[in-house]
């Protein structure tokens, strides 16, 4: 097991990008709030504690009049990493992973995104909206923010999104094509990006934009525990509680977070980039 990282929990509140249905701008205190929830002990599957302890708590950054939302979170994710935190962030919706990545550009050049979904969220533009949360990684890969994009779960792709899929170079695994067993071979520094309408609603009903036929809750967490090189951070976004009385999609993402949490914590140790080694390169 490497040296214990530090990790750090933040809460993007905001949904103002959302398209048909606003309400994931409320969902991260009820998801920390899950995290922690006395009904469960602190362990994950990985064999690591992940209670309270193990997180440094940079509380909710919410939308305000007046103020860029992007700029706010790229600012609070870069102060993070300049900390030396690995970052676990609360959406919100999926607009939030944009200036995230911008911030994790700065520190990691070639990072590897492994994005769960049941849409590609590749629009060059939704409704008008280059920054609407169904167009994140149209931004990401045109910025060059990431050297490898993998998609898990899609089911909802149209021919724009397959040709933006194609133009970027993007790895589309539909869960028609899904097998637990695959190999995605992510070895470099790792961002997991998970949109929780990549669970079959069944498992996360809580999401405005449910689609039938995804993934389960194991395969979801089978990937994430295959991973082969060190996570740097993480988002979990997309959570309605408008739409959740149950309770049980907050509960679901409580559970990634912590799994996700424990692999950065017994994952493989991260290499530091090439800027902060030292000696000069032969």
């Amino acid at each position: 097991m490497s040296a214990d990282p530090r990790l750090a929990l933040i809460g993007f509140r905001s949904d103002e990008s959302s398209s048909y249905l606003k309400g994931a701008a409320e969902a991260p205190p009820l998801i920390r709030q899950a995290v922690f929830h006395e009904s469960a002990n602190p362990w994950c599957e990985s064999g690591v504690e992940v209670g309270r302890s193990r997180f440094h708590d940079a509380g909710d950054f919410g939308e305000a009049p007046g103020r860029d939302t992007r700029a706010t979170i790229e600012a609070a994710t870069v102060a993070l990493l300049e900390a030396g935190y690995r970052p676990i962030a609360l959406g919100g919706d999926h607009a939030i992973t944009y200036p995230i990545l911008r911030a994790f550009a700065k520190r990691y050049p070639r990072l590897s995104i492994l994005h769960f979904d049941a849409h590609p969220d590749l629009y060059d533009e939704f409704e008008g909206n280059r920054y609407s949360h169904a167009c994140p990684f149209a931004r990401i890969m045109e910025k060059g923010l990431a050297g490898r994009l993998v998609q898990v779960g899609i089911r909802a792709a149209n021919p724009h999104q397959r040709a933006q899929a194609e133009r970027f170079g993007v790895e589309m695994i539909e869960m028609r094509d899904f097998r637990a067993d695959r190999d995605l071979k992510l070895e470099g520094p790792v961002y997991v990006s998970f949109d929780l309408d990549g669970l079959d609603p069944s498992f996360a009903p809580g999401v405005a934009h449910r689609e039938g036929g995804g993934l389960t809750t194991r395969q979801a967490l089978d990937v994430i525990h295959r991973v082969g090189g060190p996570i740097v951070g993480a988002d979990v976004v997309e959570f309605n509680p408008k739409l959740d009385a149950s309770g049980l999609t907050a509960f679901a993402a409580a559970k990634l977070v912590k799994e996700i949490a424990g692999r950065m914590l017994a994952g493989p140790a991260l290499t530091p980039p090439l800027s902060q080694r030292g000696g000069s390169k032969a």
